[in-house]
C-alpha cells in the first residue's frame, strides 16, 4: 500500500499498513488533524477528485485540483524548448491528466519547491517515462516516497536548460527554492514562487513565512539571505501557488515587500 496523508497530500513509501506519523504534518510548519492522523490512497483521490488544467500566460499552465485536496496548492507547467517542466505537484494524477499533459508535449523534469509540495512526485515521475525531480539536498529528509527518480541537488542554484534555474532561498525550508525563467513574459522574466514567496492577496505585494498555517514569520536574517538571493535576478511576473500572481513589477513588489518587512525589526 502507497498511503497518502490526507492533511499534506505526501505519499509515502509502500507497507502492508500506513505509517504511524507524517513527519511533513508533525514538523512544526504544519499541522496534524485536530481529528487526527489519517490516510488514503491515490485511487481513492482520483475516485474523488478532477484536475484543472487553467492557461495563465504564453507557455504557462497551473494545474489545481477540485474539490481542493490536503494544501490545495498549484502546480505549474512550463513549456520551454528544451522541454517542459512540471514547477511544484500536486497529489491527484489520473488518465486524463497524463493525456493532456502528453498532448501539450510532456514532462522532461520535475522541480519542487519544498516538502509540502512533495505530494505524489514520483507517480507524476513514472508517468512521463521516469523523468527526474529536482529536490534540494537540505530537503531530503522529509521524502516520504524514495526512488531513484529522485535527483537531490546541493548548492545556491540548479541549471536547468534555455536558461532556466532554481535558486536556493531557505526561509520557509532549509531547502526551499524558486524557479527562475528568464525568457517568459517575453523575455522580462518570470518567478515560479510557489509560496518560498508568498504572493498576498492584493496582487501587489508578498510575503515570507517560516510557517504559514501557524502564522510564524521568518526573523531578519532569513529576509536579508532571500533579498540578496533574489536581487541579482531579473523577473516582471511571479506566479504563486494559490493562484495568486504579479504580472507586472514583480521585481519592484519583491523589493518594496522586503523593505515593508525589515521595518518590523527596526
Amino acid at each position: 500500500m502507497l498511503s497518502i496523508c490526507t492533511t499534506c497530500g505526501v505519499q509515502y513509501d509502500a507497507a502492508a499498513q500506513p505509517p504511524a506519523h507524517c513527519p511533513v504534518c508533525e514538523d512544526d510548519r504544519q499541522y496534524v488533524n485536530p481529528t487526527g492522523q489519517s490516510w488514503t490512497t491515490l485511487e481513492q483521490v482520483s475516485r474523488h477528485h478532477r484536475n484543472i488544467f487553467e492557461k495563465v500566460a504564453p507557455d504557462l499552465y497551473a494545474i489545481y485540483t477540485t474539490p481542493s485536496f490536503a494544501i490545495g496548492q498549484r502546480a505549474h507547467l512550463l513549456i520551454t524548448p528544451g522541454g517542459n517542466i512540471l514547477w511544484d505537484c500536486i497529489t491527484n494524477l489520473d488518465a486524463t491528466t497524463i493525456d493532456i499533459i502528453n498532448h501539450l508535449g510532456g514532462i522532461k523534469a520535475i522541480a519542487i519547491s519544498h516538502p509540502h509540495y512533495f505530494s505524489t512526485i514520483v507517480e507524476w515521475s513514472h508517468a512521463f517515462n521516469h523523468a527526474p525531480v529536482y529536490v534540494h539536498a537540505l530537503d531530503a529528509q522529509w521524502l516520504g516516497r524514495h526512488d531513484p527518480v529522485i535527483r537531490l541537488w546541493e548548492g545556491a542554484a540548479q541549471p536547468l536548460w534555455d536558461g532556466i534555474k532554481l535558486v536556493l532561498c531557505g526561509g520557509h525550508f532549509p531547502g526551499a527554492n524558486i524557479l527562475h525563467w528568464p525568457g517568459g513574459h517575453n523575455g522580462r522574466g518570470v518567478m515560479l514562487a510557489g509560496d518560498v514567496v508568498q504572493v498576498s492577496p492584493d496582487r501587489k505585494t508578498v510575503s515570507f513565512m517560516y510557517s504559514y498555517p501557524n502564522l510564524v514569520p521568518l526573523p531578519e536574517k532569513d529576509i536579508l539571505h532571500i533579498q540578496a538571493v533574489l536581487q541579482p535576478l531579473g523577473y516582471e511576473a511571479i506566479y504563486g501557488a494559490f493562484g495568486r500572481n504579479i504580472t507586472a513589477g514583480g521585481q519592484q513588489a519583491v523589493d518594496f515587500s522586503i523593505r515593508r518587512y525589515l521595518r518590523i525589526y527596526e
